[in-house]
């Protein structure tokens, strides 16, 4: 960077700019600058070569405004004290700069008593750290979020002048009481903390800030038994804007004072214990932009009054109790960008009134009793970017009278009663990244140019659970899917083998009970980012792949209910599946031994290689396999962490196994269950000693076989055991002891075999 003849330079923007590398010295030649924004340039750092030195900021004598917000400068040694030497400075944001106590001396602010704005948010700073700041008494603005605060000392009350206070996003569990004497408080942001505040200290605390316009305290822990007998003071009435108390233990109805908040244009109540119907005079709230109440035991019809809110842009009243029809008066909210009436009990149609509100862009009234046909009009909204129309009985539905919807890039319109085929035109919802038709009744094949209805699935196409029939087409191929689920329909013919590298964000394929038939498509070992694979219950044949040669993130392989025949192979490594935590060859032809390179698999929690045509013996190393190993550091009952892998991720995936002997589908648990299963094959020998080590298992099966020999004296040491199966093989001698230990068992089945002695009784 050069800096020429800008000597008399006053105001100079650098922000979000792409710089990397070291901050030049030269700035400081800038002697007039007054404004200097460094801000948003992540690779940005002082001068390695002069050891992080800063020094060539204090000879800007001018400076009143430094934004070094999100610059790498936690290798500094000297910054503060340099600070400390322009006596000018105002505003001073050192946001996102990865600073902690050990680099902040004690009187870091000592001198800095003209400052009026401060910024030290998303840092790594604890309390103590906040004895520096006493002598700031000129502050006005202070923001404190993002850090690890737990406690503000009581001499924090005298910033006077304070009027944005910002502690957001620390670990707070209770406030001074001093605090009332922050009366000039315009803005109040406590939100994410641990506070505990009952309603009579909040409402002294709240009482004393009359010029409040923005009060923020959601996901805390305040308790409110009655918030209908909660006050707000007058004072605090004609300047409140911004009222957020989501995410509590609020309870009560909405309380009549909420009508007399003139100006507020904000109010969340979200995720709260709030019940009782919406009162009428809500219409009374005029100015409101914003009016959030998902996620509370609200109940009844919802008044048409709403409809005199014409500043609304946001409407959220998800996941309560309204029923009755959706109200008339929603056409007159010509503001609304956001409507979410999801997860309640409304019934009737869609009206087509609710089509003039051109200006939304995300429309929710999933899980509701909603019926009749999807109607066509709603193609005239033409900003929509989100529609879910999900979980209700709309038995009718035309996909291409949506064409006009040029910015959707979300539409589900899964679990409902929809028939018909899949007709697209040409270049209709090309901006799609998700395609939800799932739990319909459509029929039909799948359009050959398929590829053509999106540029990009970026976040899936699911159309499972329907009746399509035909081949999968190869444009499938062509589009960057992450997700794609075509199971449970009646498919047929060979899959496509025709998957890229390039396909770099495929995360999950599901073809599952299906027809299909032909070999395993060796391409889908080209995907890197695959991460869950279903091609079970069809009718694959030939032996199984050999080569994954990418599929290093794969978790679940589930291959079951086919006709793959040959061994399975002892390329299958920890090289080949490092993280995959289920594999399923349930119920196909397979023969030869079980590979001991299977036991490699460190994550492994569900192997099911039951009802094929095994033979050999139970390789001794079965009790390597960690992940069904019960340690205090690696709990079996625990997913194993894997960044990319969330919660939502793991509970759409299922699997099929013979638990406490029924057939059962696990699902939204999934991640938990620790399970193996060899039943139906020809193993021989004995059940090696080694298979109790694995004390994770809930449940394992080894019947149908040729075993012999006695059960494993130690067998009371897998306590996690809730099934256990050993029926019709040739054990002989006791039932151990030690199995009297296993308190967790509900399903123990060991007939048909040569057992004696006497049973177990304890426990």
């Amino acid at each position: 960077m050069f800096i020429g003849s800008m000597g008399r330079l006053e105001h100079l923007s650098l922000s979000d700019a792409g710089f990397s590398g070291n901050i030049p010295i030269s700035l400081g030649n800038l002697k007039s600058l007054q404004f200097l924004d460094l801000s948003f340039n992540y690779d940005f750092s002082p001068s390695l070569q002069l050891n992080g030195d800063t020094t060539w900021i204090s000879k800007l004598h001018s400076l009143n405004h430094l934004d070094l917000t999100s610059v790498h400068i936690k290798d500094t040694h000297n910054l503060f004290q340099v600070l400390n030497l322009l006596p000018s400075l105002l505003h001073l944001s050192l946001d996102d700069c990865e600073l902690d106590n050990s680099l902040i001396p004690p009187h870091a602010f000592q001198n800095m008593t003209s400052l009026v704005y401060l910024d030290l948010s998303i840092n790594m700073l604890s309390s103590p750290i906040l004895e520096s700041f006493q002598n700031m008494t000129s502050i006005e603005s202070l923001y404190l979020s993002g850090n690890n605060f737990t406690l503000v000392p009581s001499w924090f009350c005298n910033f006077e002048k304070l009027t944005h206070l910002d502690l957001s996003r620390n670990s707070l569990t209770s406030i001074p009481s001093r605090f009332v004497d922050l009366k000039r408080l315009v803005y109040l942001d406590l939100s994410l903390n641990q506070l505990a505040l009952k309603d009579y200290f909040l409402s002294s605390i709240i009482n004393s800030m009359c010029r409040l316009k923005f009060l923020i305290l959601s996901i805390n822990k305040l308790y409110i038994e009655s918030m209908e007998h909660f006050e707000i003071s007058k004072c605090i009435r004609y300047d409140l804007e911004y009222l957020d108390l989501g995410y509590n233990h609020i309870s009560g109805h909405l309380p009549t004072w909420l009508e007399k908040l003139e100006n507020l244009k904000y109010l969340v109540f979200t995720s709260n214990y709030l019940h009782g119907p919406i009162p009428l005079s809500i219409e009374k709230l005029s100015k409101l932009h914003g009016l959030h109440l998902s996620n509370n035991i609200f109940e009844g019809l919802i008044p048409e009054s709403i409809g005199q809110l014409v500043n609304l842009t946001n409407l959220h009243l998800s996941s309560n109790k309204f029923y009755g029809s959706i109200p008339q008066n929603l056409w007159k909210l010509t503001n609304l960008r956001s409507l979410d009436l999801s997860n309640n009990s409304f019934n009737g149609g869609i009206r087509e009134s609710l089509c003039q509100l051109v200006t939304l862009y995300v429309l929710d009234i999933s899980s509701n009793k909603l019926d009749g046909s999807i109607p066509e009009i709603l193609g005239k909204l033409t900003n929509l970017e989100y529609l879910d129309l999900s979980n209700n009985n709309f038995n009718r539905f035309v996909l291409k009278s949506l064409c006009q919807l040029v910015n959707l890039f979300h539409l589900d319109v899964s679990s409902n009663m929809l028939d018909g085929t899949i007709s697209m035109e040409k270049g209709c919802l090309l901006n799609l990244w998700l395609l939800n038709l799932s739990h319909n009744q459509i029929s039909g094949s799948l359009p050959k140019n398929i590829s053509l209805i999106s540029l990009s699935f970026s976040e899936g196409l699911f159309l499972g659970n329907n009746h399509l029939n035909g081949s999968i087409p190869i444009s499938l191929c062509q589009i960057p899917l992450s997700s794609l689920d075509l199971s449970k329909n009646n498919l047929s013919g060979e899959i496509p083998n025709c998957w890229e590298d390039s396909l770099e964000i495929l995360s999950e394929i599901n073809l599952s009970s299906n027809k299909l038939t032909g070999a395993f498509p060796n391409s889908f070992g080209n995907l890197p980012a695959l991460l869950w694979l279903h091609l079970n219950n069809n009718n694959l044949q030939g032996e199984l792949p050999t080569s994954f040669r990418n599929l290093k993130q794969l978790l679940i392989l589930d291959l079951g209910e086919n006709q793959f025949s040959g061994s399975i192979p002892s390329s299958w490594t920890i090289d080949t599946f490092s993280l995959v935590q289920i594999i399923r060859l349930r119920q196909n032809m397979l023969n030869g031994s079980i590979p001991t390179q299977l036991c490699q698999l460190k994550s492994l929690k569900i192997l099911d290689l039951s009802r094929n045509k095994l033979h050999g013996s139970i390789p001794r190393c079965i009790g390597h396999l960690q992940g069904m190993i019960l340690t205090p550091l690696a709990p079996a009952r625990s997913p194993i962490p894997f960044e990319r892998v969330t919660s939502e991720g793991w509970s759409s995936q299922d699997a099929m196994e013979v638990v406490k002997g029924v057939e059962l589908n696990y699902t939204k648990i999934l991640k938990l269950v620790v399970h193996m299963d060899l039943s139906e094959n020809n193993l021989v020998g004995v059940i090696p000693d080694e298979i109790t080590f694995l004390t994770g298992l809930h449940g394992l099966s080894l019947s149908k076989n040729q075993l012999t020999g006695e059960i494993p004296q130690l067998i009371g040491d897998m306590k996690s055991l809730e099934s256990l199966d050993m029926s019709h093989n040739q054990l002989s001698g006791k039932i151990s002891n030690t199995m009297s230990a296993l308190t967790s068992l509900s399903h123990l089945n060991l007939s048909h075999n040569n057992l004696s002695g006497p049973i177990p009784k304890d426990n």
